[in-house]
């Protein structure tokens, strides 16, 4: 891992390099009411034009495909507190759910920095969010890594933000999508690049790995707790479709009960992204600038999804506390509702931590 090249290299450059053209295709027939494929499923990914069918996905506890449902909306707003005329940094702006919420706190006079290191999701998230009336003067996007905060704030003129929010879950239009890697609840590539334009997928990174290497790395990412076996079954394997990777962890947890090696399958899929994409170092990186980029007074909201987020974000705040910072609510971890967990299953893993600057 790189644990400081995170902040140096930005994700894009003065000229950004165009992603491959797609050529034209006839728009895939929506097969009956309950498409399952996500190529059939046009109507989940345009919700705003078919409401009613959008509205029966969001009432049966689904997630629309190609779509994200902000997790823990109402209590990141309210720890934020952000004000009219404030400045607030979404370091990972996805959707842009959670930055419409605080958008509509700020404006007009405040200024809201969209940071995410996804090329294909950012311009769709930035349209978005022009719809609704928010222009440059207001809203700005940048294509990036959010180590890279303190530079990303330099190019806009300003010292620092008064609201901080980092969402480090994986966004649903990313996980959905076959084509991005991410899953292997349909088969895909063996990807996961948040930035598919950077780095190395998946497939390349178990091709290079030996077997002691991998078993570390799942142990430390994922707390995996047959990391000796799967690695030496994985290390150096030519794994090109998730389905293939997920099919070759299974056999190599033959003697496991089905449901305890489906687990394992999903710690090893998670503990790939995060090495894949250096979410740690980016997070540590993060974390260790926020006395640059937080003013007097402000506010720093972490949503994590797995024990080694939680752990960075849980020792930095401490260590924040240490030097001054106030550590809200006793650094007690916040999390969601048991309705909004049942309305929204990917919100179960959530943990919420926040602290403020004196």
């Amino acid at each position: 891992m790189k644990s400081d090249s995170a902040a140096d290299a930005p994700e894009n450059a003065a000229n950004p390099v165009a992603l491959p053209a797609t050529p034209h295709r006839r728009r895939v027939r929506y097969a009956g009411k309950n498409p399952r494929r996500f190529e059939e499923k046009y109507k989940e990914r345009e919700p705003e034009r078919y409401r009613e069918t959008a509205q029966k996905v969001l009432a049966s506890g689904k997630t629309l495909a190609g779509t994200h449902r902000p997790i823990m909306a109402r209590e990141i707003v309210d720890i934020l507190a952000p004000k009219p005329g404030g400045i607030v940094v979404d370091c990972t702006l996805g959707y842009g759910g959670h930055a419409r919420d605080l958008l509509a706190r700020i404006a007009p006079a405040g200024r809201l920095i969209g940071i995410d290191r996804d090329p294909i999701e950012l311009p769709k998230t930035e349209a978005r969010l022009r719809s609704l009336g928010y222009g440059p003067e207001v809203f700005t996007a940048h294509l990036n890594n959010f180590a890279a905060v303190p530079k990303v704030l330099a190019v806009e003129s300003l010292c620092g933000a008064d609201s901080v929010l980092a969402d480090l879950g994986v966004s649903s239009m990313q996980f959905d999508d076959p084509a991005r890697g991410f899953s292997f609840k349909t088969d895909g590539p063996l990807d996961m690049r948040m930035n598919p334009l950077r780095g190395c997928p998946v497939s390349e990174l178990l091709r290079s790995m030996g077997r002691d290497e991998l078993a570390r790395m799942l142990s430390e990412y994922s707390d995996e707790p047959h990391a000796a076996t799967i690695g030496g079954a994985l290390a150096g394997g030519d794994f090109t479709s998730t389905l293939s990777l997920a099919d070759a962890i299974g056999r190599a947890l033959s003697t496991l009960r089905r449901d305890e090696a489906a687990i394992s399958v999903r710690r090893v899929f998670q503990a790939l992204r995060i090495a894949v994409n250096e979410e740690l170092s980016s997070l540590a990186a993060l974390l260790r600038v926020l006395p640059l980029v937080v003013n007097p007074g402000g506010h720093v909201a972490i949503l994590t999804f797995h024990s080694g987020e939680d752990r960075l974000v849980k020792k930095r705040f401490r260590a924040l506390a240490d030097e001054g910072w106030l550590l809200e609510n006793s650094g007690e971890v916040l999390r969601p509702s048991p309705e909004e967990q049942h309305a929204n299953p990917r919100s179960v893993a959530a943990k919420l931590r926040w602290i403020a600057r004196q």
